[in-house]
């Protein structure tokens, strides 16, 4: 077993137009104040890292890493989020995510979703050039809008579906292992990989590609009502990311799972600060330190009654005081008889 990396941050909430928060080197010092030893950095903004840049030029990577560095931080990988959303968009979305992509792309669908997979691709050789072994993404959606379908859906779109979606996403994995560096899809609803079953189903059709990994946040399952701790059970060989998270899930006779269009501090299931949700959390870090998780804790922050700089210090403490530092010795050692081969079999009536 391993000790947990953390605690961490997912920078993308945090950005704004306002120091701290509108560059690397003075959000990455804020972390390092809020009590954070890594950060995750969001690649659509060029004022943190241009991320065609890193993937073309070793020495402006380095950079980026050195800056990381002087703050006494640690990268701990990047995210393509909102390019990954756009590989595979139903054209009911085409309006709400043209704002994903540069304004040249945006009214064509074909050309955005050739800029978001090359996009992809240079996060695969930027995250080489980082020394990093992980990349946080989406995997976009062509079957979302039929979830819970009326009318019904015709025969065979969810196959087709999936054929495309792998189709698209498999060049891009090839990629990703040409560099070493696994591919992680947060499974989150919005997207085609939401659960378990549809993870199945895409890792079915793109042959059990061993970069297809997993980034696990357990938010999405609680308001999923989905069982978060035998999700780690089933697939914790592909959990190569972790996303620290806090949900709560309080359905009442007006409104359940599909919040009745109400915003966010008025919905049934909503995100919360570290520690003021649902998310057993003890559990979460117990499973992944026994299964030898490697990689890092991850804060996202998202709530919608908590101040920001309250939710990010009060998640790094609660992030380290989760993560356990790993045994190097049996607590029954005092107990032991030692080793003895002639003594094993004489207990057992071999002798």
């Amino acid at each position: 077993m391993r000790t947990i990396n953390g605690p961490a941050v997912f920078l993308a909430q945090f950005i704004g137009a306002e120091a701290p928060f509108n560059s690397l080197k003075s959000i990455c010092a804020w972390a390092k104040e809020m009590g954070f030893e890594g950060v995750q950095i969001p690649t659509t903004d060029s004022r943190f890292i241009d991320l065609q840049k890193a993937a073309e030029s070793k020495t402006y990577a380095d950079e980026i890493k050195g800056t990381v560095e002087e703050a006494g931080l640690q990268i701990t990988e990047l995210s393509t989020h909102l390019q990954g959303q756009l590989v595979a968009v139903n054209p009911v979305y085409d309006l709400l995510f043209d704002g994903f992509a540069p304004e040249k792309y945006r009214n064509n669908p074909s050309a955005r979703k050739e800029w978001a997979i090359q996009q992809l691709k240079f996060a695969a050789q930027a995250s080489y050039n980082l020394g990093l072994k992980a990349h946080a993404t989406f995997s976009g959606a062509l079957l979302w809008p039929l979830v819970y379908p009326w009318p019904q859906r015709p025969a065979g779109i969810v196959e087709e579906g999936f054929t495309e979606l792998a189709k698209r996403w498999s060049p891009i994995l090839d990629v990703f292992d040409s560099y070493g560096v696994d591919l992680c899809y947060e499974i989150h609803p919005g997207e085609d990989l939401h659960d378990g079953i549809t993870y199945e189903m895409f890792l079915e059709k793109v042959n059990n590609h061993p970069r297809a990994s997993i980034l696990y946040d357990p938010s999405h399952f609680v308001l999923q009502c989905l069982d978060y701790l035998a999700y780690i059970d089933h697939y914790h060989e592909r959990i190569k990311m972790f996303h620290v998270k806090d949900a709560e899930f309080n359905p009442t006779g007006k409104q359940g799972v599909y919040g009745g269009y109400q915003s966010w501090v008025d919905r049934a299931g909503r995100f919360r600060s570290l520690g003021d949700g649902q998310v057993d959390f003890k559990a979460i870090f117990s499973k992944l330190t026994a299964y030898d998780f490697e990689g890092w804790a991850v804060m996202e922050w998202e709530c919608a009654l908590k101040n920001a700089d309250d939710g990010a210090r009060e998640g790094a403490k609660f992030i380290k005081d989760h993560i356990i530092r790993v045994t190097d010795k049996a607590f029954d050692d005092f107990a032991s008889s030692g080793t003895n081969e002639e003594l094993n079999r004489r207990i057992i009536g071999l002798d």
